[in-house]
């Protein structure tokens, strides 16, 4: 019997450690994170630690009764939310993929221990892109997220296909596919479905199939358009220019000629021959002829 109490003083003796349940965080990357830790006793702490399930990493804690503070292994963005004496939330910012681990928040009193877990998930939004192939062959593509996001369409179709590709830092990529050869539809929509966010994309099926070709004639029509724009140009510019080489001299010949005296022909004074009166016998006006010598 006494043997049984000695053992009963010993176990009442131990601390008492309370383990609570998990609390999920979803975070995300590049923004918040804050993981509370709640105090269920009204016997104050008389310290509260903050550390990761891994020897290497982070390690927080406080003493009320000194009021001092120890980080040990953490990084700018690992601290506390709030004074830790009022409220021992950690406070992560911002994200990053690799905070992604389980968080044990363990307060001290008279009471005994007391633990609480907080597990963090990192969120990544994938990169949404709608093309196309030669094959008629509508591609959705939500690369790098995580977690892996869902892809349909509208309108439903037996025709489409989906793969998935993981990368060593946990995102993933999924690939659908979507064949309308046979299809007589004006539009396929792709609905993407992530817990970061949801997206749509709408592809016009009407140009599709012959889109090469408008463009390649698009691009023909455009080239030729410039080229006979620039010939235009080229043939004024040559026809002003002969213009004005043809006008040029004639114009130096007159201002080069205003530069000189004019000059002017002399020429001597004209007398008439003296004729003799037997030379006036015959006289008929309409016979005269005059012979002027230079």
């Amino acid at each position: 019997m006494a043997q049984k109490w000695a053992v009963l003083a010993v176990l009442l003796s131990l601390p008492i450690s309370l383990v609570e349940a998990h609390n999920r965080v979803s975070v995300e990357i590049g923004c918040e994170a804050v993981l509370s830790c709640p105090i269920i006793s009204e016997v104050p702490s008389v310290m509260v630690t903050w550390k990761r399930n891994c020897r290497s990493c982070c390690f927080l804690s406080y003493r009320r009764d000194s009021n001092v503070t120890r980080r040990q292994n953490c990084s700018e963005r690992i601290t506390w939310k709030y004074s830790p004496g009022r409220d021992p939330a950690l406070r992560i910012y911002p994200v990053h993929l690799g905070d992604e681990a389980i968080y044990t928040c363990e307060f001290a009193n008279i009471e005994g221990n007391f633990q609480f877990f907080s597990s963090l998930t990192v969120i990544v939004p994938p990169t949404v892109t709608l093309t196309h192939d030669k094959s008629r062959v509508a591609v959705c593509q939500a690369s790098a997220g995580k977690p892996a996001a869902d892809i349909s369409w509208i309108p439903a179709s037996n025709h489409s296909s989906e793969e998935e590709f993981r990368h060593p830092n946990g995102t993933v990529t999924r690939v659908s596919y979507f064949g309308w050869a046979n299809s007589s539809f004006p539009s396929v929509t792709c609905l993407v479905t992530h817990a970061a966010m949801n997206q749509t994309l709408v592809m016009d099926l009407r140009y599709t199939s012959h889109e090469p070709p408008h463009i390649l004639t698009g691009a023909a029509a455009g080239a030729i358009g410039v080229i006979c724009l620039t010939l235009c140009l080229i043939f004024t510019c040559r026809a002003c220019w002969l213009r004005k080489r043809a006008q040029g001299p004639a114009e130096h010949f007159t201002a080069g000629a205003s530069k000189f005296p004019t000059p002017h022909a002399t020429r001597a004074a004209f007398e008439p021959p003296d004729f003799s009166e037997s030379d006036y016998v015959n006289y008929k006006p309409r016979s005269i002829y005059i012979c002027l010598e230079k």
